[in-house]
């Protein structure tokens, strides 16, 4: 029943979302000693799910980019290297993206909770 609002499907996509570059982030921290490694990052969420959803660029011809479907979530590298190492991993970029990815999946959980009571108590059973 829920799967069907598209509040709780954004809310689903956002907390797997932050997950999914919670995993990356923490790649990059393990990585942070490692010479040559690129840090890598995920695009924002908005653009990622506009992309799924159809409601970005449309495909209209089988020529067209996207014309397989909806790519998978890749994390791809997002700055050139700052160290003499080649390394591009900064910790303190990486812990404050780590909040604010905290952040979402906090606002997606509460977004479903949210959505969660209102339908019990439309449906009569409240708290």
């Amino acid at each position: 029943m829920f799967e069907k609002l598209e509040i709780t499907r954004m809310a689903q996509a956002m907390a797997a979302h932050a997950g999914t570059r919670m995993g990356v982030i923490a790649q990059n921290v393990a990585h942070a000693d490692n010479p040559g490694y690129k840090a890598r990052d995920l695009p924002d969420f908005a653009k990622t799910y506009a992309d799924e959803t159809g409601q970005g660029l449309r495909v209209t011809r089988a020529g067209h980019l996207g014309a397989g479907g909806a790519l998978p979530l890749e994390a791809v590298v997002m700055r050139a290297s700052d160290a003499p190492n080649g390394n591009s991993v900064s910790l303190e970029r990486e812990m404050v993206k780590a909040a604010e990815v905290r952040q979402q999946h906090d606002m997606a959980l509460s977004i479903y909770r949210a959505t969660s009571d209102i339908m019990k108590l439309a449906l009569g059973r409240g708290r």
